[in-house]
């Protein structure tokens, strides 16, 4: 008897371990999904994903039939349901398929008054030529880390990266009345502190990376952003605003 309670014991403990164990893989998955959607998104935009997601699993939920209560299966299915809702957001926005995705209402906004910049690496094109891909990748991680500090730093919402070029705004998702002031002091904190990492970077990066240097692009009007869904979920501007930034980096 004292070896079947024994034996009763360890496998509940066993059992406890590897529930306590999966629920733990679970969060974690979806604290790191929950991570790059905070980094894709602006809040505003991402409570309103959640909430679409949040109406469409209720409205599940209750399709189902009220007697039918869920079993050891039914449980891992919810739960893989959960860890995978971010993932979701990252491929059609809001629901698991493109279709069911275009029958919400599209979530865009009209912001009047904002400030565009588009950043580019002068010279980078006949630099990455002659270099490794992880050399290539060491420059951009290091300026685009340096660059993100400084949005945060400054209330600068990072849009995208595009290759080399680094586009942010300012005045949305959140009004900023001094959007343009913002965005020209976060230019200049930018060219001062790429200037001294490309020259630490030279000994490690090869002759010429001290030679490269920032482009900016910056113009102030009126844009259109919302989540262009798709294949892969973006969170986009539109506007000529953003048309005079980009040709403003390009020839400056």
């Amino acid at each position: 008897v004292l070896c079947v309670f024994l034996s009763m014991v360890m496998i509940f403990v066993c059992y406890d371990c590897l529930v306590e164990r999966r629920q733990s893989r679970v969060i974690n998955a979806a604290e790191r999904s929950d991570a790059i959607v905070r980094s894709l998104f602006p809040t505003a935009i991402r409570d309103r994903l959640y909430e679409e997601a949040k109406q469409k699993q209720e409205e599940k939920e209750k399709a189902r039939s009220k007697s039918d209560w869920r079993t050891a299966s039914d449980s891992s299915e919810f739960l893989e349901t959960n860890k995978n809702r971010m993932k979701n957001f990252l491929t059609d926005g809001v629901d698991s398929t493109a279709q069911s995705s275009r029958k919400s209402e599209p979530i865009a906004d009209l912001f009047p008054n904002t400030t565009v910049l588009f950043a580019d690496i002068s010279g980078f094109t006949a630099w990455s030529s002659e270099r490794e891909p992880s050399q290539v990748f060491t420059l951009l991680e290091t300026i685009y880390h340096a660059m993100d500090k400084a949005a945060k730093k400054l209330g600068v919402f990072k849009v995208e990266t595009i290759g080399d070029c680094y586009v942010a705004a300012t005045g949305l998702p959140d009004p900023q009345a001094n959007h343009a002031e913002l965005m020209v002091r976060f230019a200049r904190s930018c060219l001062i502190k790429i200037n001294d990492l490309t020259k630490s970077l030279e000994a490690t990066l090869g002759p010429g990376t001290a030679e490269l240097s920032m482009r900016f692009g910056i113009h102030s009007g009126p844009v259109t952003a919302g989540v262009l869904r798709g294949e892969k979920a973006r969170f986009q501007l539109f506007g000529d605003t953003m048309n005079m930034a980009a040709r403003m980096e390009s020839s400056g």
